[in-house]
């Protein structure tokens, strides 16, 4: 080592040189001394964290301080338990150890200040037996302390040679445990920290919420496991995919997702929306949403944070609600409605044949067709039906197709979304969700539009359908009954109705006979509905003139039951006397007289339609039998009609209208004129 001279005076040593002069031997050992101890406190004090640092520390501070043996030690538990951080022993790290300090020169460590002991120390403390081992004879300690003044553990040194008090290892060695002291509270902050983490990430994971990050791109930074099991998707296929993609392309879907991420980047916050997403297997899930967006130092928007919870049970479960209270209203207009009938009147063989049919059917799932002139009883073919089948216990919902409008046939019978169309304000129900599990009644089918067939089509054949405006299919489980009053196999052959459904719906064809082919049935009828008519009124009967029945018997109704009714409670009405008599004027024709013997009456009655015997249930077709008085018959129909429209001044539709008085509906009223050749001309 030399010493060179620098411009201020002050003498620098350079390692390797040697200096000249007694007088000076001793100022360079010190200078040397202090420069080591020097670069050993900045070496051992700056190196690494943790378990590095430590062990870095004891071994430049037995270097700093000359010493064999240096050793950095906490309280994990509290004094005298002592646990070793660091530990140097002559030139190497040796292992850790824990030791009850009592009997040992550290125990003063907890009075705090420095301890120190010179020599003597295997004299002074016979049972410190570590230190006796190794033969010990020097000691010195000072404690490391936290903020509130806590003893964290300490600092020692020690040698088997003395260790003479030197104000220079005193300073070095409270250097080392202010190091220390810094590191052991970084460590356990860091401790600390890990530990809240490992906490927060616990509950995070394991929170009975869903909670989810999504970056401004849209696509999901992180999930927790509630998240998979809502999905169904693992993690690793969730982070990184667009969360819009788990959205259906539905009003609260898609569309709703879209707000909320154009929220998000707006800054604004979201709390408790609505918002329907697909599982895996393509399952509806339904969720609320709290969306609050993250900002940079700058105020720039980040990612999101965001947490769902699952209100699938809760939205079904007013799906079904609304669907019950819609079937309950439904039900409820049904039960207030009045019914042609209350029960099946009559014994006749065509009637006897019909109701054997209708009891062979009832038990199946088939479905059925009911055929017959308007007002023979076609809904209360369909009651019987539901009532004899084991969907009893389920509704019977009814759905007249000529009285629907044509622009809302599929909204009706298939239900709707919010915002399908204009008006659209809620989601509803269809018929068909309302008859889930039981049976659907299809009034006048021949009059349904042919978009709507369509849809009735894929219902008998997959049993699912979709709502107007809707994405998602839904799946029912019902009976189909259909009942018409038109030839739909002529229909199908003028490319009017569908042949792929008519097939589908003349599973098994019921064929009503009208009440001309009933007249020995008329009787029974006529007492059974004026008995009802007089208790409704207030009025007292005792029966009906025979020649009433033979009036009733010789007329052809071409209304049919409801057209009896109809007459019957006019009778019932005008009636003064105890015994009902149906005035001629009250029949659209003359009857014949009461000596006019019932057979005869075929040659100048109304002509008869007979199912063809021979024919196959599911042909459709009916055979007509001529007789000799069709022309008579479509005469009497004909006045019949002229007549009535001459009463009520031509005016077909409306609660005074022809149709009403007939019985029939406007259309076939229509279709009856066209086929007549009656025009209002013809008066």
């Amino acid at each position: 080592m030399s010493l060179d001279p620098n411009a201020d005076g002050a003498v620098s040593l350079e390692p390797g040189q040697v200096p000249t002069g007694a007088g000076e031997a001793s100022v360079i050992s010190v200078v040397r001394s202090d420069l080591r101890a020097l670069e050993a406190v900045v070496q051992g004090t700056a190196r690494g964290s943790g378990e590095e640092f430590f062990r870095s520390l004891v071994g430049h501070l037995a270097e700093a301080i000359d010493v064999h043996y240096a050793v950095v030690a906490e309280f994990p538990k509290a004094p005298p338990h002592v646990r070793t951080l660091a530990f140097w022993e002559r030139g190497r790290v040796a292992p850790n150890f824990e030791y009850d300090f009592t009997g040992t020169p550290c125990a003063e460590i907890v009075r705090g200040g420095l301890v120190h002991y010179p020599t003597g120390v295997s004299k002074l403390f016979p049972h410190a037996t570590p230190l006796v081992e190794r033969g010990i004879d020097s000691y010195m300690a000072v404690p490391f302390l936290d903020v509130e003044g806590s003893i964290l553990g300490h600092l020692a040194v020690f040698d088997e040679r003395p260790m003479p008090a030197e104000p220079r290892r005193g300073f070095i060695i409270r250097i080392f445990a202010a190091r220390a002291t810094a590191e052991r509270e970084r460590m356990r902050a860091e401790q600390r920290l890990q530990e809240s983490e490992r906490r927060y990430r616990d509950l995070y994971e394991n929170a009975p919420n869903a909670y989810l990050s999504v970056g401004t791109d849209g696509h999901i930074l992180s999930v927790n496991r509630r998240v998979t099991e809502m999905l169904g998707y693992p993690a690793e296929e969730l982070v990184g995919a667009l969360i819009h993609s788990f959205m259906p392309d539905t009003t609260s879907g898609k569309h709703r997702s879209l707000e909320i991420y154009r929220k998000h980047l707006d800054g604004e916050t979201v709390a408790g929306w609505d918002l329907e997403l697909r599982r895996k297997d393509c399952r509806p899930l339904w969720v609320q949403v709290w969306m609050e967006p993250d900002r940079g130092a700058d105020g720039t928007v980040g990612a999101s944070r965001a947490f769902f919870i699952d209100i699938t049970d809760r939205v079904l479960a007013e799906r079904e609600r609304a669907r019950l209270q819609q079937q309950n209203l439904y039900l409820q207009e049904e039960i207030k409605s009045e019914h042609d009938f209350e029960q099946i009147i009559g014994h006749s063989p065509a009637l006897m044949e019909v109701l054997g049919n209708v009891r062979r059917v009832a038990p199946t799932d088939a479905s059925v067709l009911i055929i017959g002139e308007t007002g023979t009883g076609k809904e209360l073919i369909a009651r019987v039906i539901h009532s004899a089948s084991k969907r009893k216990d389920k509704p019977l919902i009814k759905v007249n197709c000529a009285a629907l409008p044509a622009g809302l046939v599929e909204s009706e019978l298939f239900g709707h979304e919010k915002g399908a169309f204009s008006g659209a304000i809620a989601r509803r129900p269809g018929r068909f969700e309302l008859a889930d599990g039981g049976t659907i009644f299809l009034d006048e089918i021949g009059e349904l539009p042919s978009d709507a067939q369509v849809k009735l089509l894929r219902v008998l054949q997959e049993h699912e359908f979709d709502r107007v405006g809707g994405t998602a299919p839904i799946r029912v489980d019902v009976r189909v009954i259909a009942a018409t009053n038109r030839d739909l196999f002529k229909a199908v052959q003028e490319k009017t109705f569908r042949e792929d459904l008519y097939y589908r719906l003349n599973v098994f064809p019921v064929h009503l006979p009208p009440l001309r082919q009933r007249r020995d049935d008329i009787p029974m009828l006529v007492h059974f509905l004026v008995n009802r008519f007089a208790l409704r009124i207030g009025k007292h009967l005792d029966g009906v003139s025979q020649q009433t029945l033979q009036r009733l018997q010789a007329y052809p109704w071409p209304g049919n039951i409801r057209e009896l009714e109809n007459v019957l409670e006019r009778a019932v009405i005008l009636t003064t006397g105890p015994t009902l008599d149906v005035a001629p004027d009250l029949l659209p024709m003359p009857a014949p007289g009461p000596n006019t013997p019932p057979s005869d009456r075929s040659e100048t009655g109304p002509r008869e339609e007979m199912i063809e015997k021979d024919a196959p249930l599911n042909s459709g077709r009916t055979v007509v039998q001529p007789t000799e008085g069709l022309q008579t018959m479509e005469i009497v129909e004909r006045d019949h009609i002229v007549t009535v429209l001459q009463r009520t001044n031509w005016v077909i539709t409306g609660p005074r209208g022809a149709a009403r008085v007939l019985g029939l509906n406007p259309s076939t009223l229509r279709n009856r004129m066209k086929k007549l050749g009656i025009t209002r001309s013809a008066r």
